[in-house]
């Protein structure tokens, strides 16, 4: 006989989005079920949490946990270096002009779900369970949504919330569709030791004619993880080189600004591409994370837009008073309040990328004064800050208070 199992809320994804989804449900009083198996912890990438995504986890009371795993980005310097005619001058973005001790923390992905999970033993137990197990298929009825275990047994939710990325199963039973486009660029990968000079909390950003070399504070001064976003076949190039050859090459392409490079973990490669799915809900499912939105490794809009994502399916339930999470007015309001971001974002980086693989002068000038001005007027340059760290309808909250921590 098929044990059948009833909860409001079934999360489907054990990463850090479907983590602070569980959480955030239980705090609601919902019972939820988090799906999906432990993490592997050979995730090799790192994630850095800005502005409203630490207010956010401060609220939940995840962000202690997190913060100690991770550094603080206190500076981002901007440095065009694609020899062009038309160059940008080096801007420095820092927190301070904003009111901030800090834009947020970079912590390594393994860390931070060890954190997030953690965090689960805050919550009240018996409102929580976890599954973990892969689901097998899901359906999405009228009254509720069925998820088929492995084991053949089957939760029934209220409420499906997709945190299970961009081949998600919930989504597919949603039947949501995504628009889809790549890049002709791939991002190698790498963390990096730096025994000679200290990051001092700077995240440093190399604009190149094949993308962004990005460096961003890593687990203490001395290291630094690496996004080098370059053609396929040379990511490839770079990822066959012996580590020392490698180090070397790395160093060459960040102008010796930290000195020499050791690897601290093998390199690991990623096509360049992005995705935004055509609707952020459909029957008794909410899309969160990259089951409705994936971005290049570029501006670190990944996890904070999903927790975005969270926060605005809270708002809906909360605001709708319903005591059924999985209605159609809650999640059609969910869906509304989402697109502006996800689509204001999604543009955002297409076109920084873009300004850099463009060779037509338009492109370039547009890029190149937008960071002279930035770099001359100030209020600009607090704007752009604000801009990047909060959704369009709170920019203009960030760093207001002089006392708000990250």
């Amino acid at each position: 006989m098929v044990e059948m199992r009833q909860v409001d809320v079934a999360v489907v994804g054990s990463g850090p989005a479907g983590h602070v989804a569980a959480i955030q449900m239980v705090r609601l009083g919902l019972s939820v079920v988090l799906i999906g198996p432990a993490h592997s912890g050979k995730d090799g990438r790192t994630t850095a949490l800005l502005g409203s995504s630490v207010s956010y986890l401060e609220r939940l009371g995840l962000w202690d946990g997190i913060k100690s795993k991770g550094q603080a980005l206190r500076v981002m310097r901007l440095i065009d270096d694609t020899g062009r005619l038309l160059r940008a001058p080096t801007t420095e973005f820092d927190s301070s002009e904003i009111g901030l001790e800090a834009f947020g923390y970079n912590i390594d992905n393994n860390s931070l779900v060890s954190a997030l999970h953690e965090g689960l033993d805050a919550v009240d137990r018996d409102l929580l369970v976890e599954d973990q197990q892969f689901a097998r298929s899901v359906a999405l009825g009228d009254d509720y949504a069925s998820i088929e275990m492995e084991d053949s047994s089957i939760w029934q939710a209220k409420l499906a919330i997709a945190a299970d990325g961009r081949n998600s199963l919930v989504k597919e039973a949603a039947g949501v569709e995504m628009r889809r486009w790549s890049y002709p660029q791939s991002a190698l990968v790498v963390n990096l030791h730096h025994p000679s000079s200290s990051h001092n909390n700077t995240s440093t950003e190399f604009h190149t004619p094949t993308g962004p070399f990005t460096l961003v504070p890593y687990r203490d001064s001395h290291t630094s993880s690496l996004v080098c976003v370059v053609t396929p076949e040379t990511a490839q190039e770079l990822k066959a080189m012996d580590k020392q050859a490698l180090a070397m090459e790395l160093e060459r392409r960040a102008q010796s600004i930290y000195g020499a490079f050791e690897l601290l973990t093998e390199p690991q490669v990623f096509p360049l591409a992005g995705m935004v799915a055509k609707g952020f809900h459909g029957q008794r499912a909410a899309l969160i994370a990259e089951s409705a939105h994936v971005f290049p490794p570029i501006g670190a809009q990944g996890l904070n837009l999903s927790l975005r994502d969270i926060e605005a399916l809270t708002d809906a339930i909360v605001s709708k008073g319903e005591a059924d999470p999985g209605s159609e007015q809650v999640l059609s309001s969910y869906g509304r309040s989402r697109i502006s971001d996800i689509w204001s974002r999604t543009a955002g980086v297409h076109m920084l990328n873009m300004s850099l693989l463009s060779s037509l002068p338009f492109g370039q000038g547009a890029r190149t004064a937008g960071l002279a001005l930035a770099k001359m007027v100030p209020s600009l340059r607090r704007f752009m800050m604000k801009a990047g760290l909060a959704s369009p309808s709170r920019i203009g909250s960030v760093g207001d208070a002089a006392n708000q921590d990250v």
